[in-house]
């Protein structure tokens, strides 16, 4: 099973994505995080990117495409997996499409965790992590980068019947909850389908 998690910056898909990969025996893959071990590192593409994530904006597609192109296709090879934070956008998602689905390695299922704008920021402000987590204005700025370049997105895959909405701003358990439910019944649906006759 191959799946995407979208929401915006704040809503548990670190969390989320991390618990269905451990569930589904699944690869985790985060963009995010992928990026910024690449920038702690000082890799050249490390480098490249880290004025992006400092203002909060998106990183050019054909970069984080580039840099996700093996994990990708050698979590394929072991079952599938659970990609967090990329695609963002719809433009984003049919580059992709285009290039994973040559490879057969193209998003099964995207999963969309719905959180309101307000609960994304007292989360931010919260957890700390890092020194963006502290900014409002940097915290603000990138939900509305999400909003106005991600949002799109949902639409997109919804259009493709791929889509699982499901409110992520319950607590933890709940949320994984009803994930584990959706993504078990999604997954017996396209075991049934790879078992037709072509």
């Amino acid at each position: 099973m191959r799946v995407l998690f979208i929401g915006g910056p704040g809503a548990g898909k670190g969390t989320q994505s991390a618990r269905m990969a451990d569930f589904f025996g699944l690869t985790h893959l985060s963009s995010g995080d992928l990026l910024r071990k690449h920038v702690a590192e000082g890799t050249p593409l490390g480098q490249r990117v880290k004025d992006f994530m400092d203002r909060g904006d998106l990183v050019p597609d054909q970069i984080v495409m580039d840099m996700l192109r093996k994990p990708v296709l050698a979590a394929s090879k072991t079952g599938g997996y659970i990609l967090d934070g990329f695609p963002r956008t719809a433009e984003q998602a049919a580059a992709a499409y285009l290039v994973a689905s040559e490879l057969g390695v193209e998003v099964q299922v995207a999963v969309h965790l719905r959180v309101d704008d307000r609960v994304l920021v007292e989360r931010l402000m919260g957890r700390g992590r890092g020194a963006d987590d502290n900014d409002r204005t940097v915290i603000e700025h990138r939900i509305e980068v999400y909003n106005k370049q991600t949002t799109p997105l949902v639409e997109y895959y919804a259009v493709r019947e791929e889509l699982i909405t499901i409110d992520g701003g319950r607590s933890v358990d709940e949320v994984s909850w009803d994930l584990v439910s959706a993504l078990q019944s999604r997954s017996v649906a396209l075991a049934a389908r790879a078992a037709q006759p072509s």
